[in-house]
């Protein structure tokens, strides 16, 4: 199936077309697909209802403090009962989305911690989740490979679903109802939403790993696990970068990809300790070398800083902050107790927050290397921490069941 694009997806629900007026009529030409999409980045759905009215309360999580030990958690979210590994924040709204290894995915009130929805009939650990860039659609995967679709505004009603296959990631395009999912097979598909028309950009026969869109949302950065680089044209369907396995030292499972505001230079983390700067005619530096273990994050260009800078976060537990355009260590943050990165955003005032193997929640200086704070709370390994800038709090996963709102220390 997957030599070819494949059909619609084979669950659309009856009625569900109807519901939005703006769907592709033919998949097959590209250029008439991205532009229909880029349009569509202003615009809503017409038929989009106030959710706030639309939500259905359901069971109340537990929230506050653990029993023994310091939590700083705001609210602690119960439901799941096993290892919470995803989650993402409403755009606008007091919600958000998690999925664990119990086959389940919750969206669920952050201020209350009532069970909003939950999301059943998946048979396999749900690894991704997330909502569309303006709320409208919720979206979760299983390791299995199937992704269910569901509009918020019809009571979270499913209005599309697909089997992929065995599948590594899943998000949505930030400006447009549009969903891409990268497969253990090597390819990458491409769908509208809610029609289910699909484009699949092809692999080369290893899993696809890693992906990031660039800031116009006209590209798409890809990792793959030998360590292959490819930047594919959404519009044309096709590669117009590609570094191949062993440049730079990218010969191993790339785990971690950033994009600059500028889409010009993309920061590439290997599980052999290698974090490469590609640009537009290839690799053009090295930030980290082979001394260090695996880099699980990386980040690069912060918003408003007086210089270019991109940060790399290692299973040692080291964050080093690099300059760019120098490619070369600026400091390394400083922790009297290392442990592993597992993922890195930035946040406001200068800061660099990441989740941990240890539990916790770190924020260091990027100016100095210096430790703002550390958030307690979680018992065991952070699998994902995502950020709203807006509201000033963090969502964390993790390995010991629960999912948590942390509000940024001042």
């Amino acid at each position: 199936m997957r030599d070819n694009t494949p059909p619609h997806s084979p669950y659309v629900l009856e009625g569900a077309a109807e519901d939005d007026e703006d769907e592709l009529v033919y998949v097959g030409d590209a250029d008439e697909v991205l532009d229909a999409w880029e349009n569509e980045a202003n615009e809503g759905d017409e038929d989009e209802d106030d959710m706030d009215g639309e939500l259905n309360a359901g069971e109340e999580a537990a929230a506050g403090s653990r029993s023994k030990g310091r939590d700083d958690a705001k609210l602690t979210f119960r439901k799941h009962t096993s290892s919470v590994f995803c989650g993402k924040l409403h755009p606008t709204l007091d919600l958000a989305v998690t999925g664990g290894e119990d086959d389940k995915a919750y969206v669920w009130n952050t201020t209350t911690g009532e069970v909003v929805h939950e999301v059943t009939n998946h048979t396999d650990s749900v690894i991704s989740v997330g909502f569309s860039h303006d709320g409208a659609y919720v979206a979760t995967a299983d390791m299995a490979g199937n992704i269910q679709v569901l509009k918020a505004s019809q009571n979270y009603r499913k209005v599309w679903e697909f089997n992929m296959g065995d599948t590594c990631w899943m998000r949505w395009h930030e400006a447009a109802h549009i969903l891409l999912a990268g497969a253990e097979s090597g390819e990458v598909y491409v769908w509208r939403i809610p029609s289910g028309d699909c484009k699949v950009l092809q692999g080369h026969g290893v899993s696809c790993e890693t992906a990031q869109l660039t800031h116009d949302g006209k590209k798409l950065a890809v990792g793959y696990s030998d360590g292959h680089f490819k930047l594919w044209d959404l519009k044309t369907n096709t590669t117009t970068l590609e570094v191949t396995p062993g440049t730079a030292g990218l010969s191993a499972n790339i785990t971690s990809l950033a994009v600059d505001r500028d889409n010009q230079l993309f920061v590439a983390g290997g599980e052999n300790g290698r974090a490469c700067v590609i640009g537009s005619s290839g690799v053009v530096g090295v930030l980290a070398g082979q001394d260090d273990s695996s880099i699980e994050a990386v980040l690069v260009d912060y918003p408003e800083f007086e210089l270019k800078v991109a940060a790399t976060g290692s299973l040692q537990g080291k964050i080093t902050i690099w300059d760019v355009a120098r490619q070369t260590k600026r400091v390394e943050c400083t922790d009297e107790d290392p442990t592993g990165i597992t993922n890195m955003v930035w946040l406001k005032d200068n800061m660099i927050c990441a989740g941990t193997l240890g539990g916790r929640i770190k924020a260091w200086d990027l100016r100095s290397g210096a430790m703002r704070f550390a958030l307690e709370g979680h018992e065991d390994d952070v699998h994902s921490i995502v950020y709203h800038k807006e509201k000033n709090i963090i969502l964390s996963t993790s390995e010991d069941g629960t999912a948590k709102i942390f509000e940024v220390p001042a």
